[in-house]
């Protein structure tokens, strides 16, 4: 009878343990799977930024720093997507892709700011449709890295709450690291003064 209760006991302690690592597992998938979202967007939007940078080149001709700096951004950015697409839990991959996202954006917003010095190029359709497909892509971004940072929380919290911690920590499962892409300006106040 002992041996029988004995047997039971770890009997429940192998299907919990299996049943908490499959648990690990189908999260770490959802956090991939999120990532594949991001992939997606983020490489249409690399592949309207040559497109825009032609657009503009005619009428920015001497701008050339400003132009090379926005396909330097653009490279460094895939570069660092595909990085983060063959392991989207590897939080030094995600942490070089918001950085190079980053740059990106700063670059393209530099690219912007000199296209109003531009009456003609405001008004190309070309350029006003970049823009706008651009504007587009960035809203799917957000929207896919939100479903991606919900993914990396679910599974961050199985990684650290007890006791699929356990299973996580004997296992090799390791916090994934959240996509944050933006400037960090942004996140400051605004500085209000009544001073004239």
């Amino acid at each position: 009878m002992t041996i029988l209760v004995i047997l039971g006991i770890v009997a429940l302690i192998v299907v919990w343990a299996i049943t908490m690592y499959n648990n690990l597992v189908n999260l770490r998938n959802r956090v991939s799977n999120g990532f594949s979202q991001i992939d997606v967007q983020l490489t249409r939007r690399y592949e309207l930024i040559p497109n825009l940078v032609e657009a503009v080149k005619g009428y920015m001709a001497h701008e050339k720093n400003t132009l090379e700096a926005v396909i330097n951004a653009r490279n460094a950015a895939v570069s660092g997507l595909k990085n983060a697409a063959s392991n989207p839990s590897d939080p030094d991959a995600i942490k070089a892709l918001a950085a190079a996202e980053t740059t990106l954006g700063g670059a393209l917003g530099r690219l912007f700011a000199l296209a109003e010095a531009y009456p003609d190029l405001k008004a190309n359709q070309n350029m006003m449709q970049f823009q706008e497909e651009l504007a587009s892509t960035e809203n799917k971004v957000a929207f896919a890295r939100q479903a991606f940072n919900d993914a990396v929380m679910g599974y961050n919290n199985a990684c650290e709450n007890f006791p699929s911690n356990v299973i996580a920590r004997n296992f090799g499962f390791k916090n994934a690291e959240f996509l944050d892409i933006g400037d960090e300006t942004k996140r400051e106040a605004p500085k209000v003064s009544f001073d004239r």
